[in-house]
């Protein structure tokens, strides 16, 4: 099923009133924001007919841009050779496509390479956001998006999906965004509580990882499986997880918490890994909630760092699940606001002037194994994305085959239950789907 590609142009703000505003100024990237991916991600959602036209939702995007400027302008550095974001209305891009086939007939959408051609490349990108509406004979609507992430988390994008859906209705866009990304300024003097070289950072000198037999080599081999867990089968592995007692030391586990608990067993087990290698598991942090004083959660930009729960692998699959799950409820729990702080004042003070430190966070890799990252997608506003004809009926990751990285996000269903889209070797694929329903 060929994508065809109809037109491909640039699409800036439009503003109300006969003032707009200059194009000159620039906002210096905060130290979340260059220490997280610098990449553009990519996710599809699909609509039933009847939609809106591609002019509405052009238009909205446009008024949408006015409240969230960042996104059509451009990344580079100032005078002082500091990171910033050039407000300077250059635009995004807007691709519009058609299919001559009924989108029945891709149905269920399946994570594959198709996906690929549902929005534009992410390779080489000036733009900051792109856009691509793909139109099918039965009047069915895909639209694919993709955003730098080092402007802004998962937390502000879906903000900002919801209020482009918005202006496209001709709604007010409120909650506006607060666009300050100086807010998060060091101690005096600074106070590097905890270790941040080897989490956030790490040395641009260090050898590359001991490598085995997996290597980038490998990505055609390379599968993503999505699973769907039903909200009866998360009730049964949450209990599971949190056996009723009376002892008043066991913790009630989040359903989160039991389901990668969960998954890092299943997962590893799979791989077949050798009981003497460690694997940990990376998890986003939001800090506006950890952070005091609060952040407001209309704060437009990164706020998020990881926690890394990490094991022996013959302890994670010798120990039962409450053991994986307490792994994982002590490492987020220890990112609070203490952490933060602390890497702020060492982002500030060490990372800056230390020139060969390097974020971790990196998205060129194509295998993770023994580690797994997880990026969740459970409580951001996705499916409130409607641009006038409804919601949409599917929303979910492009095609990223990296081994180890899954999303999580809320099913379509809207029962609570959840997908999860996980990337395997093939060879560990049919093993993987022997026991990932198993809860013995």
């Amino acid at each position: 099923m060929k994508v065809r590609i109809e037109s491909t142009r640039t699409i800036k703000p439009i503003y109300e009133g006969n003032c707009p505003p200059p194009t000159s100024h620039c906002i210096p990237l905060s130290v979340f924001d260059k220490v997280t991916y610098n990449a553009h991600i990519a996710v599809i959602y699909a609509y039933h007919p009847p939609t809106p036209t591609n002019a509405t939702i052009e238009l909205g995007l446009r008024r949408g841009l006015s409240e969230y400027r960042e996104w059509a302008g451009r990344l580079g550095e100032d005078e002082k050779g500091d990171s910033v974001i050039f407000l300077n209305d250059k635009g995004v891009k807007l691709v519009e496509a058609s299919v001559d086939s009924k989108l029945d007939q891709l149905m269920p959408l399946k994570p594959s390479p198709f996906l690929l051609s549902l929005h534009p490349s992410l390779k080489d990108v000036e733009e900051l956001v792109q856009v691509q509406l793909t139109r099918f004979t039965c009047g069915s609507l895909v639209v694919g998006f993709t955003s730098n992430h080092l402007v802004a988390d998962g937390h502000s994008t879906s903000n900002f999906l919801v209020a482009w859906g918005k202006a496209s209705r001709g709604v007010d866009m409120s909650p506006l965004p607060l666009h300050d990304r100086t807010i998060f300024i060091p101690r005096k003097p600074p106070h590097f509580e905890f270790e941040h070289r080897g989490i956030e950072f790490k040395s641009n000198n260090l050898l590359k990882d001991c490598p085995n037999k997996y290597n980038d080599n490998f990505v055609d081999d390379i599968t993503v499986h999505k699973v769907h867990f039903t909200l009866d089968f998360l009730s049964k592995l949450k209990a599971r997880t949190c056996p009723p007692s009376n002892n008043l030391q066991n913790k009630a586990y989040s359903t989160f918490e039991s389901l990668v608990a969960h998954l890092w067993r299943t997962i590893t087990r799979a791989r077949g890994l050798s009981g003497f290698k460690t694997t940990h598991v990376r998890i986003s942090v939001n800090g506006r909630m950890r952070m005091n004083p609060r952040v407001s959660n209309e704060y437009f930009g990164n706020l998020v760092l990881w926690a890394f729960p990490s094991a022996r692998v013959k302890d994670l699959l010798k120990e039962p699940l409450p053991y994986a799950a307490k792994l994982i409820h002590e490492a987020i729990s220890k990112v609070n606001n203490n952490y933060f702080k602390s890497f702020i004042d060492f982002a500030t003070h060490k990372a800056e002037k230390e020139e060969n430190l390097m974020p971790t966070a990196e998205m060129d890799k194509s295998v993770l194994c023994p580690n797994l990252e997880v990026d969740s997608w459970l409580r951001f506003p996705f499916y409130d994305l409607d641009f006038g004809g409804g919601s949409p009926y599917i929303f979910m990751p492009s095609y990223f085959p990296t081994e180890g990285m899954m999303f999580l996000l809320p099913s379509f269903i809207g029962d609570g239950s959840i997908d999860a889209f996980i990337p395997l070797f093939q060879e560990n694929l049919a093993s993987f789907k022997e026991i990932i329903y198993s809860l013995d």
